[in-house]
């Protein structure tokens, strides 16, 4: 996630508009992707991470846009990830869901101002076009306790599809999609092993190693929307100090 900023422009449709709703609508999704709606309005905080933001309000307010796209008719459905900037202080050098902090013209953090965020963030790092796409969904409030960020992942459908790539190499190195077929196959699956002890799930995605928030949430959404494929959770990855 990136530090949020203000954007240099202002959005002219009514969906991505700062001063009207954002729409949340599950209309029209595709048939394979209904799975995931239904974990979305089901699912409870606990059973996405044990990490909750705290109870005193503190953290800073933040979002992620969690993009499937149809993809190729090859590879089928995809995922939008990117990686972060090895320059950046929080989370650097890691894949993640583009996003970041609220922006106070983003509006109300309890309201729907982290959809806002996650729209406009991912606009500035990936050069999406916002207006193709259609949020579905909002998972609970997360928290990531070693930036102190509280996170809401924003669920959507890349509806209409428009180029993505680097905006500002100083905050990202790369943007990617990524085959959620190849996220579901057991082979690309292991545990990450932090050196302090921790372990979660992660997935080999080419050169890079998706763990951490990202790949927890990810996983999180393949088991309840029943896309999950028994994987070997004894293979492990252990990740270096900087992590």
């Amino acid at each position: 996630m990136t530090h949020g900023r203000h954007a240099s422009h202002t959005y002219d449709t009514e969906v991505q508009a700062y001063d009207t709703e954002v729409k949340v609508s599950a209309d029209g999704l595709p048939e394979w992707l209904e799975p995931v709606a239904r974990a979305a309005a089901t699912v409870r905080p606990t059973e996405l991470s044990r990490f909750l933001p705290p109870e005193n309000g503190e953290g800073r307010q933040s979002a992620v846009l969690i993009l499937f796209g149809a993809g190729s008719p090859e590879t089928g459905p995809e995922l939008l990830l990117m990686e972060r900037s090895s320059a950046l202080r929080s989370h650097a050098g890691q894949p993640s869901f583009p996003g970041g902090s609220l922006d106070p013209e983003d509006g109300d953090p309890q309201g729907d101002g982290p959809l806002r965020a996650a729209l406009r963030e991912a606009e500035e790092e990936t050069g999406l076009d916002p207006a193709g796409v259609q949020i579905f969904g909002v998972l609970p409030k997360l928290y990531i306790p070693v930036s102190g960020f509280v996170v809401t992942p924003v669920l959507a459908w890349w509806r209409e599809p428009s180029p993505v790539g680097v905006v500002d190499p100083a905050e990202t190195a790369r943007v990617f999609t990524v085959p959620v077929s190849h996220l579901t196959d057991p082979a690309n699956r292991v545990t990450s092993v932090h050196p302090r002890g921790h372990k979660g799930p992660a997935f080999l995605v080419g050169p890079a190693l998706v763990w951490g928030f990202t790949a927890g949430i990810i996983d999180r959404l393949l088991h309840f929307a029943g896309w999950e494929r028994p994987w070997d959770r004894s293979n492990e990855v252990p990740l270096d100090w900087h992590a």
